[in-house]
């Protein structure tokens, strides 16, 4: 995983569920940033990623926002799982094309929160827009104790 922006020190919770992610690993996805509630994955659409359409299949843009939501919500170190999501898709992942997911926590308070990523083609920043992404959280465990 590369260096989350605020140093390899943080995050360690995280980071240990990002590497024994081994779906995440089967897909080719990468951390490109990690922060405290926040998190960037990227993923390079593959032939074997395509629908009968010859498009990125939508579930596995649904992975890719899932997993950029993951970290996000697990950067503050308890366990914590999707309690839902809704995706809405905007424009088609297309083959060979880099989507960058980009999580970015809306709210956390007691045991849940909620969590926004937008999965973008090309730039990450102002790459067009393939999909948005909402997910619920639920903090089930304290990996501390």
């Amino acid at each position: 995983m590369p260096e989350a922006s605020s140093g390899s020190a943080d995050f360690p919770e995280a980071r240990a569920m990002w590497a024994a992610d081994a779906a995440s690993a089967a897909l080719g996805m990468q951390v490109d940033d990690l922060g405290a509630g926040t998190a960037r994955v990227s993923m390079v659409v593959r032939a074997d990623m395509v629908n009968g359409h010859d498009l990125c299949h939508g579930g596995l843009i649904a992975s890719l926002a899932d997993s950029a939501f993951a970290l996000a919500c697990n950067s503050h170190g308890p366990v914590t799982v999707a309690a839902g999501f809704s995706v809405d898709f905007v424009r088609s992942g297309r083959l060979g094309e880099v989507l960058h997911a980009d999580a970015r926590e809306v709210s956390r308070r007691g045991r849940s929160g909620i969590y926004d990523v937008s999965v973008r083609a090309g730039d990450p920043v102002v790459g067009e827009v393939v999909a948005e992404f909402r997910g619920r959280s639920r903090t089930i465990a304290d990996r501390r104790g």
